[in-house]
This record gives structure tokens, C-alpha cells and sequence, in this order.
């Protein structure tokens, strides 16, 4: 159907499913997807063949004009991705909305030439259209015709579904918005205002390419928020919590929803305690979980194997060179199950996978895509992303993370005789190529004597990435992952991840406080 039909029915669809929840349903995907086994031919790409309104032979046809400038390769990736939201302020739910996304998009490589076109309008004729506009951008000496095309099995399913979004009327989420608001009011009398949301969305993503694979993946994503503001006398103060997984409607439980409420009202209660520490260089210990935004900002980026390819990442020649201690391991994985970061297959065809960055202090690997693989001579990582159908795959992260060492928290800070320990981040900067960054340090407390003692808050930290991370000294042995609503921005595309770590002692770091 052409663009303007999509949509009107589209609407029409999201419309109906807020009584009719199972218009866009497939039973048999739902099913599939319920356990961690493999998605088959039958439930995957027969199925995202008919979504699509497509064949086989309209697959070989585009694939074959966009290898017809000489095109070393070329792909396609299609998408149709739903999104609901609720949010809730002044003690109600009062905000809606929903968002269809359709589309598929033709990338032609040859050589260092990268050609790329996307269509809203699935008909055969446009999407050639598109893969006449890339070929024409990345055109070549070669003679190469597409490959048959082979169904690919997703071996491991890491975000099995037992209740799909679908599925899930309008009526039946909002109690569980409106649950969360009143738990929070419940746990402290100041308690002011709160402002919650929730976000479900689902994809349907198929993808082939010119030698031969194709694979369908179904991937749900569910967050759930909450910002409290709390007053005492005249002061207010305010913090959040907040939960994502690529889950269905199963996520959405009592228990998730008295963590998310008792964290944020938690977190806001400790600032009218906190106060701002005098500055200078110290020591810093890094709390365990959101902690990992440093990792994935200050170290993480400079990992990605195109800043390395061109050269503007500091480790592009520290490749199996020593970069820190022997005791840490630092690792980009796609499979953890249910993970906001997580991906099945990445959208260039390449399985998830478990990636060691730095392995005991050594740089082990880089994050790679298709393209910088080749350059390096090295299999993909997994890590070619996107945002959408509208954008080229490359490298990004999925879940970053410090694996856990061999000392308590307690341990580690009873070293310390005057520094800070960390706790939450919120936003920050990063210059990718040298490294330094500016983190902002939501709150925290002051070590003294080896003990926590006062409350921090406001407090800017100052470091450079690849010097931070050759300062750690020591690694805790309680690794968390920070499952919070985390999204990574990079060349003007947003992607999903997560980021944690165990507690980590930096030996010195630059603290922005009171002089």
C-alpha cells in the first residue's frame, strides 16, 4: 500500500487495538518469541515477506539494481515500528500518543564508498527508485549479481515475549502509571508533585542483502520513569528512577513498580541533606551501575572501531597494548536477555555477541561493523546499528560494561582518606578523540578517613577517559548493570543501551566544588 493508505489505516489500526488489541497481532511470532529458542523460517522470514507486502523476487530485483553501478555490496533493511506512550502529572494520567514508523532503507558499498536511500513506500517501483539513487552514489568497476537468498535462524532469542504489546490495551497500563504515582506520595509526606511515563514500543525488522542472508527479528522495549519532587520548608529538591527492557507486558508488575518508586523518592529524600564539597584533584570511588556512564562516554566511544579506522580515537594505536590495570576486563555485549541494549542480530546481518574490549588490561578489541571489519581484517562484532531505516549502520554500543574484581566497596573506600564517592550521573561531555570529559554528579557523599560520611550533590568531575580509566586501582566485586532508560546519541542517531560497573577507586580525578 502506498504511503497515505499506510498511514490512515495505520491509525486506524492503533485506534482499534485500544479495544480490538490483536489488529496488528501474530499469534504465531508471539509464540515463537515466548521462550529463548530459535526463530524459524516459518514464524520469521516467510512472515516478514508477507508484513512487508513483498517476495523473493522483488527482494533479488532491488538487491540486482543496486549492485548495477558496480557495487562491491548491498543490503536492505526494512522496518515497521509502533510506539505508545501515557504520562501522568498533576496526579492523573492525562497524556497519550502513538507513533507508526514504515519504511526500508538500500545501502550499496564499493570500496570506501558508501551509498544509502531510503522509501516510506514499499512498492516495487520505489524501492527501486532507491537502490538506483544508492548505486548511483556508490558506484564501482565490479560485476557482482546478488547471491540467492538464504533464510537465516536466530540461533538465541535474548528477548523472549510472553505478552506483546499488542496485546495490551490502553486501559489495562494506565492503573499501573496511576499505582506508581501513589506509591510515591505514600513513602514521604513531602512529596510535592510527580511526573511519570511510560513507553511501549514494538519492531518488526527484516533484512537481506546481496550475499544471500535474510532475517526477520521481532524486538519489543518497554520504559517506565519517575521524576519526584519533594519540598521541605522552602527548600525543593528533585531526582528520578527509572526501568527499560526489551520485555512485552510482562515487565509491567508490582515489584517493578515499589523499586522504581521507592529509588526515586530515595535518591530526592538524600539531596536536602547534601551539600557541595570544597573542589580540587582527589581521589574518586565510582559507585557500582550508573557509574557505567563514564565508562561508556569517556572510554566506550573511543572503543568504536570508526573513530579508531580514521584514526581520531587515542587508542587507534594501542590495539593489544596494555591500557590498564590487569585486573580489569571491559565488555560491549549484545545478549544479555531482555536487555535495553541487546540485539539478536545486528541491522547489518551479524550476530549479538559477547565482546571483550579490554581483557585483563589488554586493548583486546574494538567495536566493529561491517565496514571497519574489513579494514582490520577481523569478523563484525555485532555492533553495526542504526536508528531507524532512515540512517547507515555503524559501530554503537549495546551493553557496556566493567566486569566485577576481587575487593568489597568497603575495601575501597576505607583507602581513601579524602576524596568522593559517586552515585548517580545524569548529563555530561565528551570529546571522543582526546578523550576528556565533564560528568555532572547528581549526588554522592564525601569520603573521610576511609568512611562515607556527608552527602554530596551539584558536583561537576573533570578527567580524560584513557587516563581515568589507567588510574583505576582497584575493582569491587559487586558488578551492577544500570538498567535505566539509557540512549546513546552519535553522528545524529539515537540507539538503546545500557552501561554498569562494580565500585572502582580513580586515584585522581579534578572535582568541580565550593573553592
Amino acid at each position: 500500500m502506498d504511503r497515505r493508505d499506510f498511514l490512515k489505516a495505520g491509525g486506524m489500526a492503533m485506534i482499534g487495538s485500544l479495544a480490538s488489541p490483536t489488529i496488528f497481532g501474530a499469534p504465531e511470532i508471539t509464540k515463537a518469541l515466548s521462550d529463548k529458542s530459535a526463530v524459524t523460517k516459518a514464524v520469521g522470514v516467510t512472515f516478514a515477506i508477507n508484513h512487508f507486502g513483498t517476495s523473493e523476487n522483488d527482494l533479488k530485483k532491488v538487491l540486482a539494481t543496486a549492485l548495477e553501478k558496480g557495487g562491491d555490496y548491498a543490503d536492505l533493511f526494512f522496518e515497521h515500528t509502533y510506539q505508545n506512550n501515557l504520562g501522568l502529572q498533576d496526579g492523573a494520567v492525562n497524556r497519550a500518543s502513538s507513533n507508526i514508523d514504515y519504511g526500508m532503507g538500500v545501502r550499496v558499498i564499493s570500496g570506501d564508498q558508501t551509498g544509502y536511500a531510503y522509501v516510506e513506500n514499499l512498492t516495487l517501483s520505489e524501492m527501486l527508485k532507491a537502490a538506483h539513487t544508492a548505486a548511483r552514489i556508490a558506484s564501482g568497476m565490479g560485476n557482482k549479481n546478488p547471491a540467492n537468498l538464504t533464510e537465516e535462524t536466530i540461533t538465541h532469542n535474548h528477548y523472549g515475549v510472553k505478552t506483546a504489546w499488542d496485546d495490551i490495551a490502553v486501559n489495562q497500563k494506565r492503573p499501573h502509571l496511576q499505582k506508581l504515582n501513589d506509591q510515591i506520595f505514600a513513602l514521604d509526606k513531602r512529596v510535592h508533585k510527580v511526573m511519570a511515563f511510560m513507553d511501549d514500543s514494538t519492531s518488526h525488522i527484516f533484512f537481506c542483502n546481496s550475499e544471500g542472508q535474510m532475517y526477520y527479528d521481532y524486538r519489543p522495549m518497554i520504559s517506565l520513569a519517575a521524576v519526584c519532587i519533594m519540598q521541605e520548608g522552602d527548600k525543593i529538591e528533585n531526582s528520578f528512577a527509572s526501568r527499560s527492557f526489551r520485555m512485552g507486558g510482562e515487565f509491567l508488575t508490582d515489584e517493578i513498580i515499589e523499586t522504581i518508586a521507592k529509588e526515586a523518592v530515595d535518591n530526592t529524600s538524600l539531596l536536602f541533606k547534601a551539600i557541595k564539597p570544597k573542589g580540587g584533584e582527589m581521589p574518586v570511588v565510582m559507585g557500582a551501575g550508573g557509574s557505567g556512564i563514564l565508562l561508556h562516554e569517556a572510554i566506550g566511544h573511543a572503543f568504536e572501531a570508526d573513530f579508531n579506522r580514521k584514526k581520531t580515537s587515542i587508542f587507534s594505536d594501542k590495539l593489544h597494548k596494555k591500557v590498564c590495570n590487569e585486573h580489569i576486563n571491559v565488555v560491549d555485549d549484545g545478549t544479555i536477555h531482555y536487555n535495553r541494549g541487546s540485539v539478536n542480530i545486528d541491522d547489518e546481518g551479524n550476530e549479538g555477541q559477547k565482546t571483550y574490549l579490554v581483557k585483563n588490561g589488554i586493548l583486546e578489541s574494538y567495536m566493529h561493523d561491517r565496514i571497519s571489519a574489513k579494514f582490520y581484517g577481523v569478523h563484525p562484532t555485532g555492533n553495526g546499528r542504526r536508528e531507524s531505516f532512515r540512517q547507515v549502520p555503524i559501530p554503537r554500543m549495546r551493553a557496556t560494561y566493567m566486569e566485577a574484581g576481587n575487593v568489597t566497596e568497603e575495601d575501597i573506600i576505607s583507602t581513601v582518606k579524602k576524596g568522593i564517592y559517586a552515585s548517580h550521573f545524569t548529563n555530561g561531555q565528551v570529546q571522543i578523540g582526546a578523550g576528556d570529559f565533564t560528568f555532572f554528579v547528581k549526588d554522592g557523599y564525601l569520603i573521610e578517613d576511609g568512611k562515607l560520611t556527608q552527602p554530596i550533590k551539584d558536583v561537576n568531575i573533570i578527567g580524560n577517559g584513557p587516563k581515568a580509566l589507567a588510574d583505576i586501582t582497584m575493582v569491587g566485586n559487586n558488578y551492577q548493570m544500570d538498567n535505566g532508560t539509557w540512549t546513546c546519541g552519535k553522528d545524529g542517531q539515537s540507539c538503546p543501551v545500557t552501561c554498569g560497573m562494580p565500585s572502582a577507586l580513580v586515584s585522581k580525578l579534578t572535582v568541580g566544588g565550593e573553592s
